[in-house]
C-alpha cells in the first residue's frame, strides 16, 4: 500500500527516530523483501532482512525522493546485501532454497504462476536454475515486489529496455521448461 502524500511526513518522522514511522516502514516493506530474499535462496533470509533495515537506518539521511524511489532504493539494498552474501560464501557451496520457500514464494493469478504450481518443487527449482541471475532478479522483483520495469532498472542498475528484454527471455525459458 503506497503512502501517497503522507510519505514525506513518514520519512521525516523516521529520520527523527519515531518508532511508529519505523514500524510502519518495516510492516510495509518486510513481507515483500523477505519473499524476495527467500526466493533468491538467501542462506538466512530473516538475518539478511535485518541487515537490509540496518542499512536503511544508516543511510536514510542520504535518501531523497518519493515513495516509489524509496521502494526501489530498499530493494536495491536487499539485492546488494544478497550479492555480498553470495560473494562471501563463494568458497562454500550454496544450498538451494528449501522446497517450502519456493512453494510459498509462488503467487497466484497469472498463467505462468499456475503452470509453475502444477510442477513439482524440484522441477521449479531446476527451471529457475536455467535462468541467469539477472533474469531471476527481474522475475522475482516483478512477482514478489510488484515493481515496474523502471523501478527494477534502478534496483539492478540496467536500462528499462534491458529489464524488459530480461523478463521476456526469462519467461520464454520458463515456458520452454514448463512445456517439457
Amino acid at each position: 500500500m503506497p503512502f501517497d502524500s503522507d510519505f514525506p511526513t513518514l520519512l521525516v518522522a523516521a529520520r527523527q527516530g519515531a518508532e511508529w514511522a519505523w514500524t510502519h516502514l518495516y510492516r510495509e516493506y518486510s513481507p515483500a523483501l523477505l519473499r524476495y530474499l527467500r526466493a533468491q535462496g538467501a542462506r538466512e533470509p530473516e538475518d539478511l532482512l535485518g541487515e537490509v533495515f540496518v542499512q536503511v537506518v544508516r543511510n536514510l539521511a542520504t535518501f531523497e525522493g518519493e515513495e516509489s524511489a524509496f521502494r526501489s532504493w530498499v530493494f536495491m539494498i536487499a539485492r546488494n546485501r544478497l550479492i555480498d552474501e553470495r560473494r562471501s560464501s563463494s568458497r562454500n557451496p550454496v544450498e538451494p532454497a528449501p522446497d517450502s520457500a519456493i512453494a510459498e514464494a509462488i503467487g497466484t493469478g497469472h498463467a505462468e504462476d499456475d503452470a509453475l504450481r502444477r510442477m513439482s518443487d524440484a522441477d521449479v527449482i531446476e527451471a529457475l536454475g536455467r535462468l541467469t541471475p539477472d533474469q531471476r532478479d527481474v522475475l522475482f522483483l516483478r512477482l514478489f515486489a510488484c515493481m515496474t520495469a523502471e523501478e527494477i532498472a534502478v534496483v539492478i542498475g540496467k536500462r528499462r529496455g534491458a529489464v524488459k528484454a530480461l523478463q521476456v527471455r526469462a519467461l520464454r525459458t520458463l515456458r520452454r521448461e514448463i512445456s517439457r
